[in-house]
């Protein structure tokens, strides 16, 4: 692959698993990227989701690092508004004194969960109006440079962590070009404003003292298999699971049949659904590669962060090699 990949995690807690079994299969991928050339991987935040264990990122980032070697590791993303930049700050300039020019911090305004979930976080709802400020008040604490008098992060890295800036729209494309950040758009769930928002952000950016020139990093969600029927079976039934997760939230208590999911993504909402994982690349290591360089030049992206879905961790772990041409 001529474009640089990079692995998004999602700690996914499969059926029959438990959230420590997850965790170390997080730790198995990014062996497994960081063996196969990955650029980075990164964890997201999400809350009171049964099916995900990285809810506490900073930590999960931390248990990574002491199990890897050199690959770079970090948050996609923190969804800011949730925290006080100081708090981000503490613990990402902590992290980066841990481990030396290995950590990344991505920012997201959306709340990682649900309204119950957000308030159960003390978040007030209208945080995110402040999200550039923010983003300036964590910036000024991680490079030594507080926007709060009398403020400081301790501990502070000897080289500031780089941010980056993650977005589903506009919007995040507009201020990671304002501030001259890199841009992740969340293109491998939210695909709809993928080549608006890149041209926007390429079209606006501002130099910085992070970053000379506009780097843009697209997702994509991927099954690679030693066999292309081997991955459309191993699709099929990821997103049966990752439907059965969606449509069983809340009270809800029963157990939807295969059968029932396939009718339910048949239906008007379920292609709905269907629609949100878009840009995936599924087969073969020449199948998926061939998809990801079109996908990357047509989207006008630097990088590309790959998030795997097979169930089982072995053959998420074989979609990282395969796709990386091991």
């Amino acid at each position: 692959m001529a474009i640089p990949l990079s692995l998004l995690d999602l700690a996914p807690i499969a059926p029959g698993q438990s959230a420590r079994d997850s965790l170390a299969a997080s730790v198995d991928l990014a062996r497994a990227a960081e063996a196969a050339g990955y650029r980075r991987v990164w964890y997201a935040e999400h809350h009171s989701m049964p099916s995900i264990a990285s809810s506490a990122t900073s930590v999960v980032i931390g248990y990574v690092a002491a199990h890897t070697e050199s690959i770079r590791l970090g948050a996609g993303g923190i969804m800011l508004p949730n925290h006080s930049p100081l708090v981000i700050a503490e613990q990402f300039g902590t992290l980066a004194t841990l481990y030396p020019d290995r950590i990344d911090l991505g920012l997201g305004r959306a709340p990682g969960s649900d309204q119950a979930t957000m308030y159960a976080l003390r978040r007030n709802p209208a945080s995110a109006e402040s999200f550039p400020q923010d983003v300036q008040e964590l910036q000024g604490f991680l490079a030594g440079k507080s926007l709060v008098p009398g403020v400081q992060a301790v501990p502070r890295p000897d080289a500031p962590v780089p941010l980056y800036i993650l977005g589903s729209s506009l919007f995040g494309a507009q201020l990671a070009a304002k501030l001259g950040l890199p841009y992740a758009f969340a293109s491998h769930f939210a695909p709809d404003a993928l080549h608006q928002a890149i041209r926007v952000y390429r079209d606006t950016f501002e130099p910085s003292e992070q970053l000379a020139e506009p780097y843009a990093i697209a997702g994509v969600n991927v099954i690679a298999a030693d066999d292309h029927d081997k991955a459309v079976d191993q699709m099929t039934k990821s997103y049966r699971a990752r439907t059965r997760a969606f449509i069983t939230r809340g009270p809800v208590a029963r157990n939807f049949t295969d059968a029932e999911i396939d009718e339910f993504l048949a239906s008007p909402s379920g292609r709905q659904l269907s629609q949100m994982t878009r840009y995936t690349a599924v087969g073969t290591a020449a199948e998926v590669q061939d998809y990801l360089e079109t996908f990357a030049k047509e989207a006008g992206a630097d990088e590309l962060i790959t998030a795997h879905h097979a169930l089982d961790t072995a053959d998420r772990i074989r979609s990282v090699q395969l796709t990386a041409g091991l």
